[in-house]
């Protein structure tokens, strides 16, 4: 794959290029799914960027709305190409939150929120195994060793020198108690995320337990924002068996206010790394 190509990414500007035309058409998508003898889910799907859109299918939704001009239908067909390409994940064969990491690697900022661990960007590979091994015990020796090898490779991105992902991280006072692995295992990683928190694009708090009642007690997500303005902001909701991505402006909006809040209530940046060094010192005993 190209290096400038992120198939998810174009997925979802194709989607978005879909819908407006569909828009501008006044058309409904069951009124789109009805002409083209598809489901409207279908239409849904590749509207949100959730399903690969074959140059078939952008063929088809143009003749559906009458696009004329030659160069925009062929500006969309090369971008269904694309968007049929692989990432660097795919290598690593099935992952649950495929789509996720192809966003967070086409990210310019990502403000996180973590209320139970170390989010998974500043995660040492002894503590990411000792979590993986944790939270799915049924999973296999090879499937913890493929998500650990994903984890680490999109870490790439913070060491990036030429384009490194501006990254925010509120942390909450459990994530430091919680003993993942062994206490040798939260030392290495607490000292990791004093040592990631020194880069000039990483920033850390820690929301402390004297808060109490807090706007993010409902759990953990991350807000995804682009350089292109072409590609809207976005909240990740990871769950169990399936994630969710929201896009609507107003959405997106409260988790924002919700963010500032966290960040406001969470101890400064020096009194974070205080806390920090101190248990990874306590861990050291």
């Amino acid at each position: 794959m190209a290096s400038n190509v992120n198939p998810t990414v174009r997925r979802r500007r194709l989607g978005q290029e879909l819908r407006r035309l569909r828009e501008q058409k006044g058309m409904t998508a069951e009124e789109v799914a009805e002409r083209l003898l598809v489901s409207q889910s279908k239409i849904s799907r590749l509207e949100n960027g959730r399903r690969s859109i074959s140059q078939r299918d952008v063929r088809d939704l143009c003749g559906v709305y009458e696009v004329e001009d030659q160069r925009i239908v062929d500006s969309l067909m090369e971008m269904a190409r694309d968007s049929r390409q692989q990432g660097w994940w795919h290598t690593f064969g099935d992952i649950p939150y495929s789509v996720y990491i192809g966003l967070e690697t086409d990210a310019e900022s990502l403000r996180v929120y973590e209320p139970q661990i170390v989010t998974g960007l500043l995660q040492t590979p002894a503590y990411a195994e000792a979590l993986v091994r944790g939270a799915l015990p049924e999973t296999s020796s090879a499937e913890i060793e493929k998500r650990v090898r994903v984890r680490m490779r999109r870490q790439d991105r913070i060491k990036d020198p030429a384009n490194p992902l501006r990254l925010w991280v509120v942390l909450d006072e459990a994530a430091l108690h919680r003993v993942v692995g062994s206490r040798l295992v939260m030392r290495e990683q607490l000292e990791r995320l004093l040592e990631l928190a020194d880069l000039p694009h990483v920033t850390v708090q820690v929301l402390p337990f004297e808060v109490g009642a807090h706007p993010g007690l409902n759990g953990q997500y991350a807000i995804l924002e682009f350089t292109d303005t072409a590609d809207s902001s976005g909240v990740y909701l990871e769950g169990v068996t399936s994630d969710l991505y929201l896009e609507k402006a107003q959405d997106v909006q409260k988790y924002a206010v919700m963010y500032e809040h966290l960040r406001a209530q969470s101890l400064n940046v020096e009194a974070s790394r205080q806390l920090i060094d101190r248990m990874a010192k306590e861990y050291a005993q």
